[in-house]
């Protein structure tokens, strides 16, 4: 199956929205959130088992932004959506919006996509994610507060054959500051902690950032954990209240500088 044999009429693939405290000033985001790929998407030809690997999706993202959000008074925003389908993290332009190879692995659906079937997958997945974000972004604008947009991912320990032994990581769009808190906070986690790693804005992964958070001056960060650090449930509460603490210390210290 190519995506060319895709019907392009999809009905719009919606955010999932959380709702935080009215007065919060915080806005977690899982834009990976997901390895659903609806069935107008034939499974993209690919197998049960790639289906669910770590290139379908984030896994362990979802309850740690779940876990942060709780513990941070946040509101949550995640996909419903694999990011095979569509990279909700990737610009329209991006040739990892839709790839058609992730890894070692081939993504038939995403072969030879047509002019077509791009569009519509940007215009009923893109689209409105970003407008569901926005608007919650939008919300707290409205009410006088400028949140803070923090993105949660998680990262294979192993890539291309290379083992990687950062645990933590913290990347920025253009303003560093409070990628530099949360680095400066974690100091004494026991975390192997860094910054921009193992992504920069240079690789193009602050997409979501650079569209929802830089335009408006917001505060933000994107954060990747090792996801063999949050394989279980039990994992994942204990890295939430771990790295609570520590986003806490660092939006507290964004505050007071504004203050």
């Amino acid at each position: 199956m190519t995506a060319k044999d895709t019907n392009h009429s999809t009905a719009p693939f919606r955010a999932n929205v959380e709702a935080g405290p009215p007065a919060s000033g915080i806005v977690v985001v899982c834009e990976h959130a997901s390895h659903v790929i609806p069935p107008v998407w034939h499974d993209l030809g690919l197998d049960a088992a790639a289906r669910v690997a770590h290139i379908a999706w984030d896994p362990g993202a979802l309850a740690l932004a779940q876990g942060l959000a709780r513990r941070l008074g946040a509101w949550l925003v995640h996909a419903s959506v694999s990011r095979l389908v569509y990279d909700l993290n990737r610009s329209p332009d991006h040739p990892g919006a839709m790839p058609a190879q992730s890894e070692v692995y081939d993504i038939p659906g995403n072969a030879c996509i047509s002019l077509a079937e791009r569009s519509a997958r940007t215009q009923s997945v893109y689209l409105p994610f970003h407008a569901d974000l926005h608007g919650v972004i939008a919300g707290r604008l409205a009410q006088g507060t400028a949140p803070v947009i923090i993105t949660v991912h998680s990262f294979t320990p192993v890539f291309h054959g290379t083992r990687r032994t950062v645990e933590f990581g913290v990347i920025h769009d253009a303003d560093p500051t409070l990628a530099l808190d949360i680095v400066a906070a974690a100091t004494g986690s026991n975390l192997n902690v860094a910054l921009n790693q193992p992504y920069s804005a240079a690789d193009g992964v602050t997409h979501t950032l650079r569209l929802q958070a830089t335009p408006y001056g917001l505060k933000n960060a994107m954060l990747e954990v090792r996801n063999d650090l949050i394989a279980t449930p039990e994992a994942v509460e204990s890295m939430a209240n771990r790295l609570a603490p520590i986003l806490t210390h660092a939006i507290a210290a964004h505050h007071a500088e504004v203050a």
